[in-house]
Parts: structure tokens; C-alpha cells; sequence
């Protein structure tokens, strides 16, 4: 939640435990639209919650979702230990409960509705990113259709039950009935004592979490899948301390630390509502940027931001995509090769490295043969000393046809026999992937779900070929999608003396480097 760029206000769901009734829309066509369903929300409304932090420019990022998600399935839910660093915490709920402590432990319990809530909405996905949800739903709104992006378990993108949907959309109908509501508790010397959120956690000398010290404030929060999530209320540049560290590495020279920070808060801004269904803005693993630990941040961080503090990259005045990873393999990938989201000018494939090594590639990545020249061919591009500049996997068809129904993609009886690449992009990443079943079903991947599915690839710039029946050998390049920033490219550009801006400027050409306007 930043105040003095964004103003999303922070709102809280009711718990509860669902029971789903699902059905697969695009075989359930005449149901959907011969019969108008009753208008019943999506998810529960979420009531308005006044800021706990004085600070401007404050991000709310989710560093413990899911909270006492067990209880829903009535069991067990581990109790959320808060421990403080010094002086004592002070916690308070929506009707005046307090408690001052050293550690203050909560509980989760169920408790059963008078009247169950209802609530149905058509599903559609799963996504492999927040970007390819986002992309759908942008699409449906041009068709002036509201929707809602979730992250229950993978991204899904929830249209209300009874609006009407393109059928070439597939979706599931679900009505869900919530039954009871999951509440938290101080578990104390006096018994259990009922908590009633919005939940408010002060840290005068900072919390002990996950082996840190975050300042917060903090929130304990009702989410939209029926759990809870610890949220802390940190200002930006303040959250940059347990960004950038984690994400280029603290050892980096200080034009490409100043790069990661630049992008960092950049990203933050232009992400802010990621989580808004859930009432905050970022996550604090890698479906947003990683969070972690502020307290470990070092002088040489700290300058770096500092030196930037403020300064993001924009186009057309607005925060970029400012996507990054950690090397590239050799070359820039286009942002349409890693989502499926519009091209922009700023993310375009581009070869990465010094104009003498770039005139001796062959182009296009796109042709088979150039790609494998360019994968086994000794390359000068920058950053080539990363560990996964190059890299080979092997995966067997008992390997596939598992990630392919963990997936959800296929029943367990899906025996792989041929894997094809049926598409690639302007850099040589594959697009699209062709896997054949020995039924004569066929299964294609396309963009980013390729590694959601093949989670042990580093990244879609591969080629791929059997080398005994069941048996697939990938050989690639890169580590991530490959869009925007390679991190080790600009710790190697920083080391040959080029300054943040150009660092910058060399991977998102066409930006504009400064305050936001």
C-alpha cells in the first residue's frame, strides 16, 4: 500500500471453509447460459481497514500467508509465534483486546455459521504467472467483463457466476458454500482468548521472524481462501533492505546494486496490486520479488539505495515491467516469449554482449541450427561465468508424465513418447511445446507454463533431443525468463566500469530514468 503513489485501501475477508462444486464450463455451456444463476458474489466483501503505519509510501507485503489454512479441513493448525527482539510487542484486535508481551503466541479455531455464505463464480485457469492472469483479465475487460485475480494455489483469474464468457474460454462454475468461519486466538496463562481482525502488531525493537528482525508494523489478516496472513507495513525504500541483498547478491559492484535497486522499487510500484483480492500488495517469495531479512542489509546496500532512493525507470510516465533474473544465456528475450502479455518497446530480444562477439552470431535464435550454434559455441556474451549460463537436464518419460499430473495436465496414464518443439520466439526460447502420448493424445505447453510444469528447467532456451526411448536430453541456456535484466550481465558491466544508467539503459532501452512524475 503506497500513500503517495497508490492509494489501494486495505480490506479483510471472513474466513471459512468451502465446499466446491465444480464443473468444467466448456462442457457445461447450456447450464451457464440457458439458466441465469442467482447474483451471488465471487468471495466475501471486504470491509474497509483505516493504515497503522504514519510512514508515506508504505508497501503491505505478506511475509506468512495462508494461516491456519488446516482448521478449514478440520485439523491441526500450527500456532503463528510472534517473538520479539527487545522491548515487548503490543498486539490489538478490532474490539480493544490487547496484549503486551515478549511472545505472544496465536491459535486457530472453526466456528460454525448460523446461515452459510454463498458464493459462486466461474474459475478460469490455472496461470503459471500473475502476468498471464493478468493478461486474460485485461482481455475480458476490454469485453467489458469484471474480473478478479487470485492466488488460492496457483494463479486463477474468478468471473461472476452469471455473466456470460466466451466460450473459447475454459472455465469451471463453482458454487461454493461456506459453513464456518476460521478465527484466531491468544493462547495465554488465562486460557484462550477470541481475536477479532483487522489484528494490529507493534514491534518497538522489531520482530524475531523466520531467522530476521522486521520492524513492521504489522497485520494479521483474513485472506480470500479462507486462512489468515501476516502482513508487514513497511515503507518502500525500507523494504528495498530485504529486496535487493537476496536478489543480485550482496557482494555486487555498486552500479549493478544500484540497478537491482532501482528495478526492485520500480517493480513494487507497478505490482502493488498483485495481492489486492487478499487486502495487500506483495508476497514475499518469488511469485513477487524475495523478501527477506531487512537487518542483514550492509553499507554498500544501503548506499545504493540511497543514492537512488526515489528513482524508477517509467515509459509513457508510468513504471515499467521492470522484470529481471539472473542471466539471460547470451541474450535478451522479447517479454512475449516469457508471457503471454503485449510486446513493449523496452523488452525486445537483443543479444547480450560486445558488439565483436554479436556480429559473429548467426541469426535468427528462432532456426534450430543457428540455436544449437549458439548454445555450443564458446560465447563472450555478458555474464557467461554464471553457473547456468549453460546447462543440461535430462528427464525420463515416468519423470514427465508425473510433472504433467501434478500439473493437472493429464491422468497418471499418460505414457510420453515424442517431445517436439513446435514454436520459438524472435531469442530462441521456445513458445511452445509439442508432448506425445502413446494413446495418440498430445499435450502442448506454451510460454511460462513450460517451467511451471517443468520445474527442474532453468529456463525455455533449450533444445531437446531423445537419446534413448523414454529419455530426453535438454541442453540450454540461462537461468529465468529472460526478459529484461540478467543480473550477472550487470555485475559484469559494473566490474568493466559502466555507470547504473547504463546498465539500465542497455536492458530497457527506451525508459526514462528519475522520479516518478
Amino acid at each position: 500500500m503506497i500513500k503517495s503513489f497508490l492509494q489501494v485501501k486495505k480490506r479483510f475477508f471472513v474466513c471459512g471453509v468451502f465446499l466446491v462444486i465444480g464443473l468444467n464450463y466448456s462442457n457445461q455451456v447450456s447450464i451457464a447460459n440457458n439458466r441465469r444463476v442467482k447474483s451471488f458474489p465471487t468471495h466475501q466483501a471486504l470491509p474497509e481497514t483505516p493504515f497503522i503505519s504514519s510512514e508515506n509510501n508504505v508497501l503491505l507485503v505478506g511475509i506468512k500467508p495462508y494461516l491456519g489454512k488446516e482448521v478449514i479441513n478440520d485439523k491441526d493448525s500450527p500456532y503463528l509465534r510472534l517473538i520479539s527482539n527487545g522491548r515487548k510487542l503490543i498486539l490489538k484486535d478490532a474490539d480493544g483486546v490487547t496484549r503486551k508481551a515478549n511472545e505472544i503466541n496465536i491459535g486457530w479455531r472453526a466456528q460454525q455459521l448460523s446461515n452459510p455464505k454463498v458464493f459462486v463464480r466461474k474459475t478460469i485457469g490455472p496461470f503459471a504467472s500473475f502476468e498471464s492472469a493478468e493478461r486474460l483479465a485485461n482481455d475480458l475487460k476490454d469485453k467489458g467483463i469484471e474480473s478478479t485475480i487470485a492466488h488460492p494455489l496457483d494463479w486463477e483469474v474468478w468471473v461472476s457466476g452469471d455473466i456470460k464468457i466466451p466460450p473459447s474460454i475454459k472455465s469451471t462454475y463453482q458454487k461454493i458454500k461456506v459453513f464456518k468461519t476460521v478465527n484466531p486466538y491468544l493462547d495465554g496463562n488465562n486460557g484462550k482468548i477470541a481475536l477479532k481482525g483487522p489484528i494490529s502488531l507493534q514491534a518497538p525493537d522489531g520482530l524475531r521472524w523466520e531467522k530476521g528482525i522486521y520492524l513492521g508494523p504489522f497485520s494479521i489478516q483474513s485472506d480470500a481462501y479462507g486462512s489468515w496472513t501476516l502482513v508487514e507495513h513497511v515503507p518502500i525504500e525500507r523494504y528495498l533492505h530485504g529486496v535487493v541483498p537476496y536478489e543480485i547478491g550482496a557482494s555486487s559492484p555498486e552500479a549493478a546494486l544500484s540497478a537491482q535497486a532501482v528495478l526492485a522499487r520500480t517493480w513494487a510500484l507497478a505490482n502493488s496490486h498483485r495481492f489486492k483480492v487478499d487486502g495487500y500488495n506483495l508476497c514475499s517469495d518469488t511469485q513477487c520479488q524475495v523478501y527477506k531479512d531487512p537487518s542483514k542489509v550492509n553499507h554498500k546496500i544501503e548506499i545504493a539505495i540511497k543514492k537512488t532512493a526515489g528513482k524508477i525507470l517509467t515509459w509513457n510516465k508510468t513504471p515499467i515491467n521492470a522484470v529481471y533474473h539472473a542471466t539471460n544465456g547470451g541474450v535478451m528475450a522479447s517479454v512475449d516469449e516469457a508471457w503471454s502479455i503485449n510486446q513493449v518497446p523496452y523488452l525486445q530480444m537483443h543479444l547480450d554482449g560486445p558488439k565483436h562477439w554479436i556480429s559473429t552470431v548467426d541469426l535468427p535464435l528462432s532456426n534450430e541450427n543457428n540455436l544449437k550454434s549458439f548454445l555450443f559455441s564458446k560465447s563472450e556474451a555478458f555474464g557467461s561465468d554464471h553457473s547456468l549460463f549453460r546447462w543440461d537436464r535430462t528427464l525420463e518419460s515416468s519423470q514427465i508424465s508425473k510433472y504433467l499430473n501434478q500439473s493437472q495436465k493429464v491422468s497418471s496414464s499418460f505414457d510420453p513418447i515424442g517431445i517436439e518443439v513446435v514454436g520459438r520466439g524472435n531469442s530462441g526460447r521456445v513458445t511452445s511445446l509439442k508432448i506425445e502420448g502413446k494413446t495418440g493424445s498430445e499435450i502442448f505447453l506454451k510460454l511460462d507454463d513450460i517451467r511451471r510444469v517443468f520445474r527442474n528447467l532453468p529456463s525455455t532456451l533449450f533444445v531437446v533431443k531423445e537419446i534413448k526411448e523414454g529419455k530426453w536430453l535438454f541442453s540450454g541456456g540461462g537461468f529465468g525468463h529472460g526478459a529484461g535484466m540478467s543480473q550477472s550481465g550487470a555485475i559484469e558491466l559494473a566490474k568493466n566500469g559502466w555507470t547504473t544508467k547504463q546498465i539500465l539503459s542497455h536492458y530497457y532501452p527506451n525508459t526514462k530514468y528519475g522520479f516518478l512524475p
